[in-house]
Protein backbone atom coordinates (compact mmCIF):
# COMPACT_ATOMS: atom_id res chain seq x y z
CA UNK A 1 0.00 0.00 0.00
CA UNK A 2 1.30 3.57 -0.90
CA UNK A 3 -0.25 6.96 0.12
CA UNK A 4 0.16 9.91 -1.72
CA UNK A 5 0.14 13.58 -0.50
CA UNK A 6 1.01 16.11 -2.72
CA UNK A 7 2.26 19.63 -2.25
CA UNK A 8 3.57 22.98 -3.07
CA UNK A 9 0.41 24.56 -5.03
CA UNK A 10 -0.77 27.95 -5.22
CA UNK A 11 -1.61 30.75 -7.34
CA UNK A 12 1.21 32.27 -9.61
CA UNK A 13 1.94 34.93 -12.64
CA UNK A 14 1.93 33.83 -16.00
CA UNK A 15 5.98 33.17 -16.26
CA UNK A 16 6.43 32.19 -12.46
CA UNK A 17 7.21 28.87 -11.23
CA UNK A 18 6.94 26.92 -8.70
CA UNK A 19 7.55 23.13 -7.51
CA UNK A 20 4.68 20.32 -6.28
CA UNK A 21 6.32 17.82 -4.41
CA UNK A 22 4.88 14.33 -4.12
CA UNK A 23 5.69 12.55 -0.61
CA UNK A 24 4.94 8.79 -0.30
CA UNK A 25 4.37 6.45 2.44
CA UNK A 26 4.91 2.75 2.45
CA UNK A 27 7.09 0.34 0.91
CA UNK A 28 9.01 -0.07 -2.13
CA UNK A 29 8.81 3.43 -3.44
CA UNK A 30 12.16 2.84 -4.99
CA UNK A 31 10.20 0.15 -7.78
CA UNK A 32 7.49 2.40 -8.66
CA UNK A 33 7.50 4.41 -11.82
CA UNK A 34 6.10 7.91 -11.05
CA UNK A 35 3.91 10.57 -12.70
CA UNK A 36 2.33 13.70 -12.50
CA UNK A 37 -0.84 13.95 -14.09
CA UNK A 38 -3.32 17.30 -14.03
CA UNK A 39 -6.82 17.67 -14.63
CA UNK A 40 -8.24 21.45 -15.89
CA UNK A 41 -11.29 22.64 -15.16
CA UNK A 42 -13.76 20.86 -17.30
CA UNK A 43 -11.02 18.45 -19.23
CA UNK A 44 -9.84 15.46 -18.91
CA UNK A 45 -7.08 14.49 -16.68
CA UNK A 46 -3.87 14.18 -18.68
CA UNK A 47 -0.27 12.89 -18.24
CA UNK A 48 2.30 15.48 -17.46
CA UNK A 49 5.61 13.77 -17.01
CA UNK A 50 6.70 10.41 -15.58
CA UNK A 51 9.85 9.04 -14.28
CA UNK A 52 10.96 5.59 -14.08
CA UNK A 53 12.54 3.16 -11.74
CA UNK A 54 15.38 4.04 -13.85
CA UNK A 55 15.06 7.96 -13.73
CA UNK A 56 14.30 7.84 -17.24
CA UNK A 57 12.10 10.83 -17.59
CA UNK A 58 9.55 11.63 -19.91
CA UNK A 59 7.09 14.73 -20.91
CA UNK A 60 4.23 16.16 -22.49
CA UNK A 61 4.94 18.52 -25.49
CA UNK A 62 3.31 21.45 -24.44
CA UNK A 63 5.41 21.27 -21.02
CA UNK A 64 8.79 20.15 -22.48
CA UNK A 65 11.40 22.47 -21.84
CA UNK A 66 9.22 24.20 -18.77
CA UNK A 67 9.12 21.14 -16.47
CA UNK A 68 11.24 18.74 -14.99
CA UNK A 69 10.43 15.57 -12.88
CA UNK A 70 12.55 14.04 -10.49
CA UNK A 71 12.91 11.66 -7.48
CA UNK A 72 14.31 11.27 -4.01
CA UNK A 73 14.06 7.17 -3.54
CA UNK A 74 15.58 7.84 0.12
CA UNK A 75 13.14 10.85 1.04
CA UNK A 76 10.04 9.04 -1.00
CA UNK A 77 10.12 12.01 -2.55
CA UNK A 78 9.15 13.31 -6.16
CA UNK A 79 9.20 16.96 -7.27
CA UNK A 80 7.60 18.67 -10.19
CA UNK A 81 9.47 21.75 -10.70
CA UNK A 82 7.47 24.21 -13.21
CA UNK A 83 8.76 27.36 -14.85
CA UNK A 84 7.45 30.07 -17.58
CA UNK A 85 4.16 28.95 -16.06
CA UNK A 86 1.31 29.35 -18.18
CA UNK A 87 -2.33 30.38 -17.98
CA UNK A 88 -3.73 26.64 -19.13
CA UNK A 89 -1.05 25.05 -17.31
CA UNK A 90 -3.70 25.76 -14.45
CA UNK A 91 -4.79 23.05 -13.09
CA UNK A 92 -5.15 20.07 -9.93
CA UNK A 93 -1.99 18.09 -10.63
CA UNK A 94 -2.07 14.43 -8.97
CA UNK A 95 0.92 12.38 -8.35
CA UNK A 96 0.54 8.34 -9.04
CA UNK A 97 2.37 5.50 -8.64
CA UNK A 98 2.65 2.45 -11.20
CA UNK A 99 3.74 -1.06 -10.95
CA UNK A 100 2.42 -4.13 -12.20
CA UNK A 101 -0.71 -5.24 -10.51
CA UNK A 102 -0.54 -1.24 -8.39
CA UNK A 103 -1.63 2.20 -9.10
CA UNK A 104 -2.10 5.04 -6.62
CA UNK A 105 -2.95 8.37 -6.77
CA UNK A 106 -3.12 11.20 -4.37
CA UNK A 107 -5.68 14.02 -4.13
CA UNK A 108 -4.28 16.57 -5.82
CA UNK A 109 -2.82 20.24 -5.66
CA UNK A 110 -4.18 23.25 -7.42
CA UNK A 111 -2.10 25.40 -10.05
CA UNK A 112 -3.48 28.60 -10.61
CA UNK A 113 -1.49 30.55 -13.36
CA UNK A 114 -3.43 34.43 -13.80
CA UNK A 115 -1.96 37.89 -14.07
Amino acid sequence: QVQLVESGGGAVQPGGSLRLSCAASGSSFAIYTMAWFRQAPGKEREWCAGISVGSSKSYLDSVKGRFTISRDNAKRMVYLQMTNLKPEDTAVYYCRAVRPGMDYWGKGTLVTVSS
